[in-house]
């Protein structure tokens, strides 16, 4: 079973070297990156010119856990939701509007497509 874990995460990061070969964020407009572990989703805005994180977010976050409140039963889609929302209007109140996405290697499907839905609701373009 270790040997599927380091394999599956290996190709992972194989993917995540690829989108970033292509992808960097810059302060006019950064990096949306997203990682996320079996029980968390975390999402930042990093500016790679100068290698600083700008934004960042987790289902750890007391704003997360506000925006989840009355969601007494949510599951890990509707978490990244929140995520997205928050970093959305984190991302504004700094006065970032244009983003490029970072999938991190993952597919752009479930948890990360919510993610990025709710950035877009929330007022990011990428």
């Amino acid at each position: 079973m270790i040997g599927r874990t380091n394999a599956r995460r290996e190709g992972r990061q194989r993917r995540r070297k690829s989108v970033r070969k292509k992808i960097s964020g810059n302060a006019s407009r950064p990096r949306l990156s997203v990682f996320r572990s079996l029980k968390h989703t975390y999402a930042q805005l990093i500016d790679d010119t100068k290698g600083i994180t700008l934004v960042s977010t987790s289902t750890l976050s007391d704003d997360v856990a506000k925006e989840l409140k009355g969601n007494g039963g949510h599951t890990k889609t509707d978490a990244s939701k929140a995520v997205g929302k928050v970093l959305a209007r984190l991302a504004l109140e700094k006065g970032i509007k244009k983003v490029c996405f970072d999938r991190g290697g993952y597919l752009y499907h479930g948890r990360v497509r919510a993610l990025a839905d709710a950035a877009r609701e929330g007022g990011l373009e990428f």
